[in-house]
């Protein structure tokens, strides 16, 4: 046979390159990579706006009774304050070191009196604090028998929950009276919301403005695992927003 009509011949394998089972085969790869896609780019996105935008965080303590109840579940704005690099990516720093982790790549609004934030615990930076401001930069704090004296004046924050007589308040103890503290550039002094039962700024000194992680926004979600109910949902607290 002349070399020129064997060249014509089909294959014998070409049935098998585009017969049914090698289309499903394809199909069955094609509909993989579209999912794995999909969760990596829905992944990344998540950490996007964990990082940077809204975080959710749940409380454990009592300090901040009655604003925030152990088992509430917040939303924190992350971008109220400015954009702010995280202090690393799940326990991890990925990129160069001389990136400015932990510190804010530009700021949007002060952070106020009153504000309740999540910060970077100063004492141990693997952990997040929740506290309210007390006192910004310039302020003069003093807290005598207890109360709070801002810049000479006594501070209204209607807040505040005392568990403690005022006969069994102590001199010498920072829980009941410290300074006055002029607070200094940068810095911001914190206490908790249940005054007696709260390790905050009276403590462990002030918090840096750039370790500020954003501003508590709303309760999205409240369970109280004391409850003895079958449910115990505090469905009364879902939604309420945080002042």
């Amino acid at each position: 046979m002349p070399q020129s009509a064997q060249s014509t011949l089909p294959r014998r394998d070409e049935g098998l390159r585009t017969g049914p089972k090698a289309k499903a085969a394809v199909r069955e790869k094609s509909v993989i990579r579209e999912y794995g896609e999909a969760v990596l780019i829905a992944f990344g996105l998540a950490i996007f706006i964990r990082t940077f935008f809204v975080q959710a965080y749940k409380i454990p303590s009592g300090s901040m009774e009655p604003t925030l109840l152990v088992g509430d579940h917040i939303l924190v704005n992350k971008l109220i304050y400015g954009l702010r690099m995280p202090e690393s990516i799940f326990g991890l720093t990925p990129f160069p070191t001389s990136l400015p982790w932990g510190t804010y790549l530009f700021k949007l609004e002060d952070v106020h009196r009153g504000d309740v934030i999540v910060f970077v615990f100063p004492v141990d930076r693997s952990k997040d604090f929740i506290k309210r401001v007390i006192a910004t930069a310039g302020d003069t704090v003093e807290v005598k028998d207890g109360r709070v004296y801002l810049n000479g004046a006594k501070a209204e924050n209607p807040q505040a929950h005392f568990e403690v007589e005022q006969s069994a308040r102590s001199q010498l103890s920072r829980r009941d009276n410290t300074g006055p503290i002029v607070v200094p550039k940068g810095k911001l002094f914190m206490m908790g919301d249940n005054r007696d039962r709260s390790f905050d700024s009276r403590f462990w000194g002030f918090v840096d403005r750039n370790d500020v992680e954003g501003r508590a926004m709303v309760i999205y979600w409240s369970w109280d695992s004391d409850s003895a109910s079958l449910v115990p949902v505090r469905w009364t607290r879902i939604g309420h927003l945080v002042k």
